[in-house]
């Protein structure tokens, strides 16, 4: 695998390493942990990257750690049955990335002009590329946070800062969701058991027009301390992918379908959790009298490693016993007939969006989703996942913007003004 050169940008918010700018990908920024930093050299820009490798163990003598593994104009296709998982962490976000050393080779043998360095090249082998070990799905949030808004990130912060009231107000609301659910119960210790931690996520809600909708917090485990075999088993989740959106967007325009969307609420809450775990009580809602117990989880919480698949499961076990069928290739995208009428469900992790040709056909689905789950109907489908939907029914036209995300890179990086 080729290095690349890029202008390092900053550090990301929600993980750790480094971020770059790569002007040769269509992903353009990049966020690794494995780079090697050439403070002192100049490095001659190149389209393809073909030089890159030579020019930095030239400029270096080192190996060059600069590793992206993510193909450009790379589709995004389906091979065999695999699907893609999710991400449990709400904060976190990484690239599948595997540093691969390059060996030197033996100096050229040949005389060289004494003003003129010989480049070393590597020998291995080069087995083709697999693509799939790369694609990038990116998270429904991260990739429309580019707004001035700064959100807090820890609870002595949110509880200090101007808007703490709304904080405080979306935290009782997060634990009174909590204790509907029925997600813990205070308990001792146990011996040769070790809780994982917990934290305070905040996120504020922007609308399509990037001004403050709501103020969101969320309680969430430290999942990272959770050991393999004791506190979980498995953590595959898959999660729909764009091309379904893009393909029922399509369907929907073509047969004038009724275009819906919903919201699960503390969708990961409903998922049972089979294994004993327990976790540190929350911090600024300690029980008064208790304070030496932690809380012995019920529910697949936020933050642990298996939430995202217990969710799915749960809603999967809910859509398939109520005449769904799954989608072979897309898992989270399901399909139910009823005579000649029919209605299409998308899940993007606790977003659906439901497209029907009858309209009481969609009402029936609604009510089968309240009554097994703590929904909010947000009625035609406007804004899904980052993506502004407008739809002229008359004209038979359905357009999909992100002018407000546009708009904000702009505005970054000082480019309000180019044509």
């Amino acid at each position: 695998m080729r290095t690349i050169s890029c202008s390092f940008i900053g550090y990301p918010e929600r993980s750790k390493g480094y971020r770059f700018y790569c002007p040769s990908h269509t992903t353009r920024i990049v966020e690794t942990r494995h780079a090697e930093f050439l403070e002192n050299t100049n490095i001659s820009g190149s389209s393809d990257g073909s030089n890159t490798n030579d020019e930095l163990q030239e400029g270096t003598g080192m190996n060059p750690l600069i590793i992206l593994p993510i193909p450009p104009n790379s589709p995004l296709e389906d091979h065999s049955e695999s699907h893609t998982p999710h991400n449990n962490d709400a904060t976190s976000q990484e690239a599948n990335e595997t540093p691969i050393n390059v060996e030197p080779t033996p100096p050229v043998s040949n005389e060289i002009p004494e003003n003129q360095q010989s480049l070393r090249r590597s020998q291995r082998v080069r087995r083709p590329t697999n693509f799939d070990e790369y694609l990038i799905y990116l998270n429904e949030e991260a990739d429309f946070d580019l707004g001035k808004v700064v959100d807090p990130i820890s609870f002595l912060d949110a509880i200090n800062c101007d808007q703490s009231i709304h904080w405080k107000e979306a935290m009782n609301e997060e634990l009174l969701s909590m204790e509907k659910n029925n997600v813990w119960e205070l308990v001792e210790l146990p011996k040769g058991h070790k809780p994982v931690g917990s934290k305070w996520v905040f996120k504020t809600k922007l609308d399509p027009n990037g001004n403050i909708e709501r103020y969101k917090a969320r309680l969430v485990a430290k999942g990272y301390t959770q050991r393999e075999g004791v506190d979980y088993q498995e953590t595959f989740s898959p999660v729909s992918r764009k091309d379904s959106l893009r393909v029922v967007m399509a369907l929907v325009a073509h047969f004038d379908l009724e275009l819906h969307q919903m919201d699960v609420k503390t969708a990961f809450l409903n998922g049972d959790l089979h294994e004993d775990v327990y976790m540190i009580q929350p911090e600024g809602y300690v029980s008064k009298g208790q304070e030496h117990l932690v809380c012995k989880l019920k529910k697949s919480i936020y933050g642990l490693k298996q939430a995202s698949r217990q969710w799915y499961l749960k809603f999967d076990e809910v859509m398939k016993s109520n005449g769904f069928i799954k989608n072979k290739v897309d898992q989270c995208t399901y399909l139910k007939m009823s005579g000649s009428k029919f209605i299409i469900l998308v899940l993007y992790v606790d977003d659906i969006l439901l497209a029907s040709s009858d309209l009481d056909l969609l009402h029936e689905t609604k009510r089968l989703l309240f009554g097994h789950f703590d929904m909010k109907d947000l009625g035609e489908a406007s804004y899904v996942i980052g993506i502004e939907i407008h739809r002229d029914r008359v004209k038979g036209t359905l357009g999909l913007s992100q002018k407000a995300y546009i708009e904000r890179i702009l505005e970054r990086f000082n480019m309000q003004q180019c044509s």
